[in-house]
């Protein structure tokens, strides 16, 4: 077995403090040393690199309520990158920029109209919300399959949409961009922070003014050969299709038990193929029918399915999809800037 080389090896305790400081915050030398295991000698290496290298800083001291030296606080140097994370509406596009900590550090949304220059109205969003701070890494979500490999989506009814507007995104914002369905996008923030946090299988259904699905197996977003994985709106369902029966304007005023029924047989045909153990209500009407919702169409799953399956609504707050967009974003810069 091939044992790891010293620069292998400082590269990965290197990354191993930085996830902990990004975890808990600013820590100690003898902080660092009881969470990661490593000897006195190795942790002050590392603190010396990390700091030559612009990546920590000191943020403080503690210890002044005791006798003797005060021990120092070493923190991320938030500001040694930036993100922002985009949503593209059919309405609307929205943009937040955060720091590599995760920190929020501005956003902006602007308008679509009837025949919008979607590549201007987004890099002005981004601009603004940038605020003059050059940005690592730029993650679009938006609605329609994307592929897998070339990051080039479909047209889903975006006003202004284009083919070319990953490539045009990148000349104009001048930084790497990447474009993912926003359906998957809301699974990461579902993953990370939300309803799915702790699972490494699960469903999400997305009831929204978009009807969709995303699906994460052994923890990973899986995406299908052309990205169309999780497309459940064209089911048919007592021939209509599923995307008709559920839209928003379908399910105004419909009592929480009808919404279940309309609900419960595409969540039986994501457990039937993919038994993924948990499915999450999201979207708007998702996360606005609460437990009560997701109570009643357990109950309805329940007799459907041989698999086991818990049925939960969104946790996360606020734009889903913009969380994970950041989420993704900081995760791509994290991996090029900590190494």
């Amino acid at each position: 077995m091939k044992t790891a080389t010293p620069t292998l090896a400082r590269a990965i305790n290197d990354r191993l403090a930085l996830d902990l400081l990004l975890e808990r915050g600013p820590l100690t030398a003898p902080q660092l040393r009881a969470l990661t295991g490593l000897s006195r000698p190795t942790v002050s290496d590392l603190i010396e690199r990390l700091r030559a290298d612009g990546l920590i800083e000191v943020t403080g001291e503690t210890g002044g309520d005791r006798r003797g030296p005060n021990a120092r606080l070493y923190g991320l140097v938030a500001g040694r990158a930036h993100v922002a994370g985009v949503d593209v509406r059919r309405s609307a596009v929205h943009a937040t920029v955060a720091d590599i900590a995760g920190a929020p550090a501005g956003s902006a949304s602007r308008p679509l109209g009837e025949s919008p220059d979607l590549v201007a109205l987004a890099s002005a969003a981004v601009a603004e919300a940038a605020g003059g701070r050059a940005l690592h890494t730029i993650v679009l979500g938006t609605p329609g399959l994307v592929h897998p490999r070339t990051g080039l989506a479909t047209d889903a009814g975006v006003p202004g949409w284009r083919p070319d507007l990953l490539p045009a995104l990148r000349d104009r914002l001048g930084a790497p961009v990447v474009v993912e369905n926003e359906v998957n996008l809301a699974a990461v923030a579902e993953h990370r922070v939300g309803a799915a946090a702790g699972h490494d299988d699960f469903a999400l259904l997305w009831l929204d003014d978009g009807i969709g699905a995303a699906v994460v197996l052994d923890g990973r977003l899986r995406r299908g050969a052309s990205g169309g994985a999780g497309e459940v709106g064209p089911l048919r369902f007592g021939g209509e299709q599923f995307c008709a029966l559920l839209e928003a304007g379908a399910v105004r005023g419909l009592a929480p038990a009808a919404l279940a029924d309309r609900i419960v047989g595409a969540v039986f045909a994501l457990v039937a193929v993919l038994d993924p153990g948990l499915v999450v209500l999201g979207g708007a009407t998702g996360r606005d029918g609460g437990e009560l919702l997701a109570g009643l169409v357990a109950e309805r799953l329940a007799p459907l399915s041989p698999a086991p399956t818990e049925v939960r609504a969104s946790a996360v707050e606020g734009n889903t999809i913009l969380q994970g967009a950041v989420l993704t974003a900081l995760g791509l810069a994290r991996d090029d800037v900590f190494g």
